[in-house]
Formats: C-alpha cells, sequence, structure tokens
C-alpha cells in the first residue's frame, strides 16, 4: 500500500512539472509602452513567439517580464537598412531617441 502511494505521488509530482515545462511558451509579467506620458499598451504574459506590434509608436517601453526582448521601429520586427535592434534585458526601461524614431514591435529574445 505505501509503495503505490508512493508512486502516485511521484506520477503526480512528474506531471506537475511537464505542465509547468508547457506553459514556458508565455513571457511571465507584463510589458508596458508609452508615448511620452501617454500610455498606449500594456501586453500581460504575451506569447514568447513571433512578431508582437503596438497599436501605435512609442517612445518608453518597461520590461517587467521574465524574459529579455528586441524592440524595432518597424512594425514587422525587421531592421530597416542601416538601423539596429534594442536589446531590453528583464526588468529592463529603454527610451526612444529622436534619431531613430518611436519603437512599433518587439519579440523575445532567444534564450
Amino acid at each position: 500500500m505505501r509503495s503505490s502511494r508512493s508512486l502516485a505521488a511521484l506520477t503526480g509530482i512528474a506531471l506537475l512539472g511537464i505542465a509547468l515545462t508547457a506553459c514556458q511558451d508565455q513571457a511571465s509579467g507584463t510589458i508596458v509602452g508609452r508615448n511620452g506620458l501617454t500610455l498606449v499598451e500594456t501586453f500581460s504574459n504575451p506569447s514568447i513567439h513571433g512578431c508582437h506590434r503596438f497599436r501605435e509608436g512609442v517612445t518608453h517601453v518597461d520590461n517587467y517580464t521574465q524574459s529579455d526582448m528586441l524592440l524595432y521601429t518597424t512594425p514587422d520586427c525587421t531592421v530597416p537598412a542601416g538601423g539596429a535592434s534594442i536589446y531590453l534585458d528583464i526588468g529592463g526601461m529603454a527610451e526612444a531617441v529622436k534619431a531613430t524614431g518611436p519603437w512599433r514591435s518587439f519579440t523575445f529574445a532567444p534564450e
């Protein structure tokens, strides 16, 4: 009887571990995009896959997720000729400079 309880407990722990691993398709936390002092958009637990667009260009981004991200001035997460993406660490903040213009999209950096 005792061994079947131990086996059931180990099976439950293994299933919980699998379920938690499957949740890694999301960046846990929030991303806040503002234009000046105006809140433009907030993303909560966004997918770590694909390109995410801001409704309009943002000049300030706060990364309150557990993932590093890349910011782009294009709406399709591409780097324009002569341009660059901006790397934003976990818990970091970034402000756009007038020379590059506002950010329009972001992706999450590969781990």
